[in-house]
């Protein structure tokens, strides 16, 4: 979370305003100084809870009278992690020293980085299951050690030391397996889905996947005739604020040689800047039938961007920009639907596309660019990769997803929607041209 020096001033300006011995009163402070969109109120609550809650250290006076004897223990604990990374993380842990066994927390979110050769399917996505039951393991043997460490000193520890150690290292060791078991995607409510208006009657309503030969004629002329009204619309605004808006400073400068009158206006030369696109189109299954459609109207639209630029998967991506910039858009839809450098018979796999285009293409993405993500989210029980999709999200202008299956099926089976959806800026129903229209409008004007 990014944290100014001047908000946490802030915040503690604020404290003797408030009673920080009040939980309510004090989280409600911190969280207006430091999370400041949906998704920074979500990783807030994770950190208090995790801080002030999961990480608390035990003030019990007992527990504190056998504070020598819990170091004694952990330190043989210690002596016998020093071969395992991981235990010797586990056992910080017991010590009240975090760090180290929540970056293996963190890291088991993500398959790490790809090979070109790697296994693909659920194997390309075992990654994370592996360390976790690593981790499980390893608490295991902890528990296991401290036991036999007890069992052994039955005569040097008194009965009520012994258990008050146990009580406190099992407490902590329960804390590290809830915090490895639980979910930590985050707990924010999706976006507010605006109205689409119905704009072509019962053509626009028709989903893309069912249209008839006739239909899709009607639709193509549709197209064109709001590809046509739009690179207007765009034009035109353009063309308005290309002599920039009204420079207060600069026109009352020039007044006084008028005794004060405005009668001549200078303004800021800032036109309109055109935005930057990136696609990444699913084109497994059912998905292309409409996706052909929204790519089709991206590109007839192109010179209202400053650059579009294409990446199509299955479960892995691959750029086709060559092939709008060398053929019609009828043309390169065909190409990209026949290139053998496309998968299309693989299981469909967001995770390991994630992993690739961080690796191979992530430089494309800048703060000028907005990223635009066609699919259903269906990615056959793999990882989902959110953490690398997060990270996308942060490096872009604005995040979009479309998906074109019906929202009812969104949340079922192997969908991923519930996690991506969280993390995009808008996300779209974009099945027919009533919604199409409404988010290509909002796009480009």
């Amino acid at each position: 979370m990014r944290i100014s020096t001047a908000e946490v001033l802030d915040c503690l300006d604020q404290i003797p305003r408030v009673d920080i011995l009040d939980e309510a009163q004090f989280a409600t402070l911190l969280r207006s100084h430091f999370a400041k969109s949906r998704l920074e109120q979500s990783r807030f609550e994770h950190l208090y809870h995790l801080f002030f809650h999961e990480m608390l250290e035990d003030l019990d006076p007992l527990t504190e009278a056998a504070a020598d004897q819990i170091e004694t223990a952990l330190q043989e604990l210690m002596a016998k992690a020093q071969q395992n990374p991981l235990a010797v993380a586990v056992t910080e842990f017991l010590a009240n020293r975090p760090e180290a066994y929540l970056r293996w927390l963190d890291g088991m979110r993500s398959e790490g980085e790809v090979e070109d050769n790697a296994p693909k399917g659920l194997a390309a996505n075992a990654g994370g299951l592996v360390r976790r039951l690593e981790m499980l393991q390893t608490i295991r043997e902890t528990r296991a050690a401290l036991d036999g460490y007890l069992e052994a000193n039955r005569t040097q520890i008194h009965w009520e030391t012994r258990s008050r150690l146990r009580r406190l290292v099992h407490h902590r060791l329960d804390t590290a397996y809830r915090l490895m078991t639980t979910d930590q995607r985050p707990k924010v409510a999706p976006p507010n889905k605006i109205p689409v208006p119905d704009l072509y009657g019962e053509l626009g309503r028709r989903s893309f996947a069912g249209l008839t030969p006739g239909e899709m004629a009607r639709l193509r002329d549709a197209i064109t005739r709001l590809v046509r009204m739009l690179r207007d619309a765009a034009g035109r605004r353009h063309k308005a604020r290309a002599r920039g808006v009204v420079d207060m400073r600069r026109t009352l400068r020039a007044a006084a040689q008028t005794q004060g009158v405005p009668l001549s206006l200078k303004f800021r030369h800032k036109p309109l800047r055109k935005g930057r696109i990136v696609v990444l189109c699913d084109v497994s299954g059912s998905v292309w039938s409409s996706a052909r459609f929204m790519l089709t109207m991206l590109y007839a639209l192109q010179d209202c961007f400053d650059r579009v630029r294409s990446f199509v998967f299955v479960d892995e991506p691959v750029e086709v920009t060559h092939y709008f910039d060398d053929f019609d858009v009828d043309r390169a839809l065909e190409e990209i639907l026949h290139s053998p450098d496309i998968a299309h018979g693989a299981a469909t796999d967001y995770g390991r596309t994630l992993r690739f285009f961080k690796r191979i293409h992530m430089d494309t993405i800048t703060k000028k660019t907005t990223v635009i993500v066609i699919g259903d989210g269906r990615s056959n029980y793999g990882n989902p990769e959110d953490a690398i999709f997060e990270e996308i999200r942060d490096r872009c202008r604005r995040l979009f997803w479309l998906n074109p299956e019906s929202e009812q099926f969104w949340y079922s089976g192997d969908s991923e929607m519930r996690t991506y959806e969280t993390l995009c800026n808008e996300v779209h129903h974009c099945q027919n041209l009533n919604q199409l229209t409404h988010f290509i409008k909002n796009l480009v004007i």
